[in-house]
């Protein structure tokens, strides 16, 4: 019977189809429409020009989630664009002499066919492309309207710099061993003028994540990365100055005040130079410069000796009246707090060790509970009773910080404070391959921001890209000098350009109209499509792109272009797909395996599945090519079991083929919702053997057989589009099966038929019982007491009482 099946020839079949579902525009999503909308998107690819593995894992999953979404009754808008500003761009022109322009577009070309080649359900027609002026005049113009609220502003700041890329980078942007994360080069900090955008003005909103259903992982790396802090920031007069010179310290353990018995500031604090004594200054001066040398997590690193240098110089404790020594240290960072900190070596274990390598006194001031005056071996970092604390002595130290706290501000030494370790996003880039950043400078004006009609600001062509640590854009005559456009006079553009991160803090916005000319996007869409239903992608961008996003949209939502409080309210984080070599697939990494060959060989169907099938989606792993035969086989399977029809008689019982449809149906149900499309595809092929199986035993009952091969297609459809459209038409079914509803299933006949009965002694499982899924209870205690390993752990003792979880198991307690 087999061999007279037309073999299946997948690669025949996926461009056929494909042509067509362009041809007839089925996947281009009308913007009203009676469907409940739903707004499904997944993360936009840079513009690297291949699509890897990585990509496919990424993107084929939500496509079939998507297409799920849509034959479950909604109007789903399912978008792609381009992430095409940034250094990869600008270094590949560098190495090959090729415009950063040219190099984007031709990779925009070449991966737009390949995400075209896998079949998604893509609306071309919304697409964007970051790197073109009509979508980063809109980058501008957010700019512009930032700077107008005093969200955007230029400050003096010591900037994270790799020396490699030749530009700055933001906190984000520096992995944990301090390398930069495009070239693993150590980053060392540079003071320059830089654009801010003042993130922290929504750091207390950004830690709510109460209105959106999102991973656990990415609420708790977004909470630890803005580090909300409460405490007391508390003034130390600064010993032979006036009586406005102070030092400031936050601290959240105003309990120990009485325990400092010195002081550290930042090399980079602006007090260090002004306070420090002769004798001590060449020291001082040459520590500072070794300090500057430093990455920050050099810096912050537990494991390495904390050293420091005193500067010579004496504050006053104005709560114990203490003289205490002034020292800097490179573990204190001028951006984190005040950039001072107070140092009470018996209640903190960094300070202790400095206070013992440097010989300064270690007092205790929070007893210890069975403490009696002798030295500590280390610090006592958790509560008790404060002694040598003045007028605290003897109050509990939870206590004892709120009373100090209230001491301290009565008398104006001081305030309670919250505080971040979140700071605002550095987004100035000293590289040409970006958003101009819309601002000019007059010697008569100052800082005029270009008029929006005058928008965009475009990046000129010509430009020399030697990577000099100054913006290519700096040498440009051309662009750099212009007319004021207040007062008409000669003037200069700001050579910097945004951050790369600004492009996709907003992009899902502009899909909904990618032409729009009068605002980022039609308002009218906004309404009627924002926010995202549902986001898929990466973890690693939990403290990136959507922190920054959430950002971007309270900025719009308090500018009165969207409504709500969050941009994306379910989110998915996918695995990621690791290279031969164990490493996250990536160009710069050259691990990266292109998929074009297997889909060749295999086909795109067996391509999707085959990724779906390797585990669950969040975990990701390692690539292998092994199990790819697995899928080929099973879909050679379904082609020839929708083929090649078996004998039907109508006298046949429909219930055992009708059972397995209706639970086969409810458990891709379940998993679709879940994204558990492993565990599905082991449920399509389990159908699939059972049906083989029917036919083999047939006769069938005609009906249930059709509506077996009908659920069987239908419920593959979203994981294998090309096979089921193509099989879907062969059985003379109306066109097209992607516009087809999701089969619905009875709950009667999807209950399994049997359970296992688990059965418990005195709370231990001692079996395991196959049993029918409506057993009583009386049936279900009788077969628990006639199993042999369940009545050799009874033997002649009592039961006390018996345990009955309907469905679940059996608990014999006994004596």
């Amino acid at each position: 019977m087999r061999d007279m099946v037309e073999r299946y020839r997948p690669r025949e079949i996926e461009r056929k189809w494909q042509e067509r579902w362009e041809r007839d525009g089925i996947y281009r999503t009308p913007d009203h429409d009676d469907r409940p909308k739903f707004y499904f998107l997944t993360m936009f690819p840079y513009t690297s020009g291949d699509l890897h593995i990585g990509h496919w894992y990424a993107m084929a999953p939500s496509d079939a989630a998507a297409r799920y979404r849509r034959m479950r009754g909604y109007n789903v808008l399912f978008p792609m664009g381009f992430d095409a500003f940034g250094l990869p761009a600008e270094n590949a022109a560098i190495r090959h002499g090729v415009h950063p322009k040219e190099w984007t577009y031709r990779n925009i070309e070449r991966m737009r066919a390949q995400l075209k080649t896998m079949g998604a359900m893509i609306d071309w027609s919304r697409e964007v492309i970051t790197c073109d002026p009509e979508y980063y005049k809109w980058n501008q113009w957010f700019f512009l309207k930032m700077y107008e609220r005093g969200l955007a502003y230029r400050a003096l700041a010591p900037a994270n710099w790799c020396p490699s890329c030749q530009t700055v980078l933001a906190n984000e942007q520096v992995l944990p061993d301090g390398t930069c994360e495009r070239c693993h080069t150590p980053v060392t900090h540079r003071d320059l003028e830089q654009w801010m955008l003042r993130i922290t003005a929504y750091a207390e909103e950004l830690l709510d994540h109460s209105k959106i259903q999102w991973p656990e992982p990415v609420v708790i790396m977004q909470k630890n990365w803005i580090g909300r802090s409460e405490g007391l920031e508390v003034a130390f007069a600064l010993e032979g100055a006036g009586p406005q010179e102070e030092i400031r310290v936050f601290t959240t353990r105003p309990d120990t005040i009485y325990g400092v018995t010195f002081m550290v500031l930042a090399p980079e604090h602006p007090l260090v130079r002004k306070i420090t004594t002769p004798e001590r200054r060449q020291e001082v001066e040459e520590y500072i410069e070794q300090a500057r040398r430093q990455t920050e997590i050099e810096r912050l690193s537990t494991i390495r000796e904390k050293t420091g240098v005193f500067t010579g110089a004496y504050c006053r404790n104005l709560l114990s009246g203490e003289r205490v020594p002034i020292y800097i240290a490179d573990y204190v960072l001028p951006w984190y707090g005040t950039g001072a900190v107070m140092g009470v070596p018996a209640h903190d274990q960094r300070d202790f060790l400095f206070a013992r390598r440097y010989g300064l006194p270690i007092k205790v001031v929070v007893a210890p509970p069975g403490w009696g005056g002798e030295p500590l071996e280390e610090a006592h970092e958790g509560p008790g009773v404060l002694v040598d604390s003045g007028p605290f002595t003897g109050m509990d130290s939870e206590k004892a910080k709120e009373a100090i706290c209230s001491y301290v501000e009565e008398r104006g030494w001081g305030r309670r404070r919250v505080t971040y370790r979140l700071r605002d996003w550095l987004i100035s880039r000293q590289r040409y391959w970006g958003t101009p950043i819309p601002i000019v400078y007059c010697d008569g004006c100052g800082t005029v921001p270009v008029p929006e009609e005058q928008l965009p600001v475009t990046l000129p062509e010509d430009v020399d890209f030697r990577p000099t640590g100054e913006s290519p854009l700096a040498r440009h005559e051309g662009f750099v000098h212009t007319s004021c456009p207040r007062c008409g006079g000669p003037a200069r553009r700001e050579t910097d350009t945004m951050d790369t991160f600004v492009d996709s803090s907003w992009y899902f916005m502009r899909y909904l109209s990618p032409h729009y000319q009068d605002g980022p996007f039609d308002p009218e869409l906004g309404r009627l499509w924002l926010p995202v239903d549902q986001y898929t992608g990466g973890a690693e961008h939990a403290v990136m792109h959507l922190l920054y996003a959430r950002f971007f949209w309270k900025v719009c939502r308090d500018l009165g272009l969207v409504a709500g409080d969050e941009p994306f309210l379910r989110l998915f984080n996918q695995g990621q797909i690791l290279g031969p070599d164990g490493q996250r697939m990536s160009k710069s990494r050259g691990n990266v395996v292109a998929p074009d060959e297997q889909i060749e060989r295999w086909g795109v169907d067996t391509f999707r599945c085959y990724l779906m099938f390797l585990g669950p989606w969040e975990d990701g792993g390692p690539y292998t090519f092994e199990g790819i035969q697995g899928i080929w086989r099973w879909l050679n399977r379904v082609w020839a079991l929708c083929l090649d029809e078996p004998r039907k008689d109508i006298a046949a019982d429909p219930l055992p083929l009708r059972r397995l449809t209706h639970r086969t149906i409810k458990k891709a149900t379940d998993d679709m919702e879940r994204f558990r499309f492993n565990t599905l595809i082991s449920a399509l092929m389990e159908m699939t053997n059972q049906l083989y199986r029917f036919r083999q035993e047939g006769p069938v009952h005609p009906q249930a057989w059709e509506e077996a091969i009908d659920a069987l297609l239908l419920t593959m459809a979203p994981l294998a589009p090309h096979i089921t459209e193509e099989l879907w038409e062969r059985r003379g079914k109306p066109y097209s099966i992607h516009q087809q509803a999701w089969p619905s299933y009875d709950p009667e006949l999807a209950r399994p038929q049997e359970i296992t009965l688990v059965v418990q002694v005195n709370g231990k499982v001692r079996d395991k019982l196959q049993v029918p899924a409506d057993i009583s209870e009386e049936e279900a205690l009788r077969l628990a007491l006639e199993s042999p390993r369940v009545r050799q752990h009874i033997d002649q003792r009592s039961i006390e009482r018996t345990i009955y979880v309907p469905g679940r198991l059996v608990n014999l307690v006994v004596r």
